[in-house]
């Protein structure tokens, strides 16, 4: 028989670990999907934004983050990694992976970054109200190419022909891709347009872009084409090309130029949407955001190194110049 001293203390010792348990909060885990290296920069403002909200990572919450790399069926697998391990939201940081996560899943609440109308993308029923279990940011991406190629034109008054490359089956290329054809003709510029089906086709069609060929390189929406960044920014300087990009950071890493939002501010301003959720409240009740500011960012050194001398009257409208 226990001695009654003993049963009173072994009760008392499971009621003050229950009280503390009780008292620890929950740490979330938030699986976050993403289609290349340039989207860890939302992911950068994910986790700033969520610290200005008061929650610390390791402390509140953390991040699962699977990098599916442009590749659908990498995509698919994160997705399965996800459910399987039962994580409290998903945070799909791009238009791609979030239809991914939405075709896939079928329970688990989803924020999203998405640079695509996510009401045309099937993500959402309307702006005020999402419906379903998405919700999240929407910033303005695919809609820009007509703008895009419209500035190139300025900073390289003689364009005739302009190259570009994607995956004809990835929707927002498609989307993108139809967008800058028809600005294109406008303008009365050719629009040369590059198909791949796989990494290796991509890498082979970069690679074998002659002088001449084209006046100069626009990027449209394709994350498999964002994935190989460096590659395109090391032959354009060869080929002495001029590029436009739809990614602010390619300027950094030696683009030309780009149009676009900060993604490190997508990244922190959707931190609202991944706090509340994770409080319970339903993503069918989060109306969507828009983010607004539009950025334009030069690269004087990579001008200079292609010999190209942008318009002063071009270079005086640019939010950013790299020297």
């Amino acid at each position: 028989m226990i001695p009654k001293i003993n049963i009173w203390l072994l009760a008392t010792l499971l009621l003050a670990i229950g009280v503390a348990e009780a008292q620890q909060p929950k740490i979330h885990r938030i699986g976050v999907l993403l289609p290349g290296h340039a989207w860890y920069e939302i992911i950068d403002g994910l986790r700033i934004g969520l610290r200005e909200l008061g929650l610390e990572e390791t402390k509140h919450f953390t991040l699962a983050i699977q990098d599916w790399q442009g590749d659908a069926r990498m995509a698919e697998q994160s997705i399965r990694n996800f459910e399987r391990e039962k994580v409290d939201l998903i945070y799909a940081s791009s238009s791609g992976s979030a239809m991914a996560v939405k075709r896939a899943t079928e329970d688990t609440p989803v924020v999203f970054c998405a640079g695509t109308d996510p009401v045309v993308l099937g993500l959402a029923e309307s702006f005020a109200r999402p419906g379903g279990r998405l919700t999240g940011v929407y910033y303005r991406d695919t809609d820009l190419m007509p703008k895009r190629l419209e500035i190139l034109k300025e900073i390289v008054p003689k364009l005739r022909r302009v190259v570009t490359f994607y995956n004809p089956r990835t929707r927002v290329a498609i989307e993108s891709s139809k967008l800058t054809r028809e600005a294109a003709q406008q303008i009365g510029v050719q629009f040369i347009e590059r198909h791949f089906a796989s990494v290796d086709e991509l890498q082979h069609g970069i690679r074998s872009l002659k002088a001449g060929e084209a006046d100069a390189f626009i990027a449209v929406a394709d994350p498999q084409v964002d994935n190989q960044s460096p590659l395109i920014i090391e032959t354009a300087r060869l080929k002495r090309l001029p590029t436009m990009f739809v990614r602010q950071n390619f300027v950094i890493e030696g683009g030309l130029a780009s149009y676009s939002v900060s993604f490190h501010e997508v990244g922190r301003l959707s931190a609202k949407y991944v706090q509340r959720v994770l409080t319970g409240v339903a993503p069918k009740d989060l109306p969507l955001q828009g983010v607004d500011k539009i950025e334009l960012i030069m690269n004087l050194n990579t001008a200079k190194q292609i010999g190209l001398t942008i318009p002063p009257n071009v270079l005086a409208r640019a939010d950013k110049v790299i020297k």
